[in-house]
């Protein structure tokens, strides 16, 4: 009598099959993979992170020098926009950041946004007017408003499971430290004249090595992966994890990959579908 397999038993059937292949064919290391592979790329992606926070507090301590400079001293709508402007660019650019990423891969993504960080903050370092100041703090708060949201999906991916807390805490801490540098560089602006402008022109250094860096990082696996280019997506596994690990990853990338396929839910299925309970939901009270 033919028996119809579930969805759940045919995935379980594929599962096997590949754990069968990976036994056959390959031998599975089992220590982990070392992280001194995988650190360069990650400490290269925090350098988004840092400029995160150099660019929340840049303007602290410099902001009364900037007012006086510009001829905006005392307007306090004026400072409050040189402070804030940055922050409504960046929602506005972490709103595209996934797009971007998916788009045109993680790395390129990193390179994209350290450009209007460059050209930001090279506006506000010779900005002679408040217009000039608020347009170089939009730019630099679109660069800001992609580049987090990628770098934590660049450190998730290229990091090995081991350790991939470890490598995601670096960003909050490369933030911390971004505000901090901003703050002691910011100390000698009210003994130097225009020391302000220095302080802008300091950021434009790690970005600049952000976006050179990044042309030897390797690609996310899994963006290539989606992509269809498993030889390329082998390859960056490499020199992550080591070649002993290549097969094994892949065949986890695979897992995952038909996994988010087979458990993909639409948002109407949540409200109205198999996923809900309707009005016929009970509440305790």
């Amino acid at each position: 009598m033919y028996k119809r397999m579930t969805s759940r038993d045919s995935m379980n059937a594929d599962v096997e099959a590949d754990s069968d292949a990976l036994q056959n064919g390959v031998e599975k290391e089992m220590t982990n993979p070392s992280w001194k592979y995988s650190c360069p790329h990650v400490l290269v992606a925090t350098i988004v992170a840092f400029l995160f926070g150099y660019h929340l507090g840049v303007v602290n301590e410099p902001l009364e020098s900037i007012s006086v400079d510009l001829g905006f001293s005392g307007d306090t709508l004026a400072e409050g926009l040189v402070v804030s402007t940055c922050l409504a660019a960046a929602f506005a650019g972490s709103l595209i950041s996934g797009w971007i990423a998916d788009g045109v891969g993680r790395r390129r993504a990193f390179q994209l946004c350290s450009l209007p960080m460059l050209m930001g903050a090279s506006l506000c370092a010779t900005a002679k007017t408040l217009a000039g100041m608020l347009a170089g703090r939009f730019l630099v708060g679109l660069g800001l408003g992609v580049g987090p949201p990628v770098a934590s999906l660049y450190v998730a991916e290229v990091s090995p499971a081991h350790v991939r807390g470890t490598y995601g805490s670096l960003i909050q801490i490369a933030t911390c430290l971004g505000l901090m540098a901003a703050l002691v560089i910011g100390i000698p602006v009210k003994n130097i004249v225009g020391w302000w402008r220095v302080c802008f022109w300091v950021s434009t250094i790690p970005a600049a090595i952000l976006a050179l860096a990044m042309m030897f990082c390797v690609e996310s696996p899994h963006w290539l992966y989606k992509r269809g280019k498993l030889a390329e997506a082998e390859f960056e596994f490499e020199r992550l994890l080591g070649s002993s690990h290549v097969k094994s990853a892949m065949l986890e990338l695979s897992k995952s990959d038909r996994g988010d396929e087979t458990e993909s839910v639409k948002i109407s299925e949540l409200l109205h579908g198999r996923h809900s309970r309707g009005k016929d939901s009970e509440f305790l009270v």
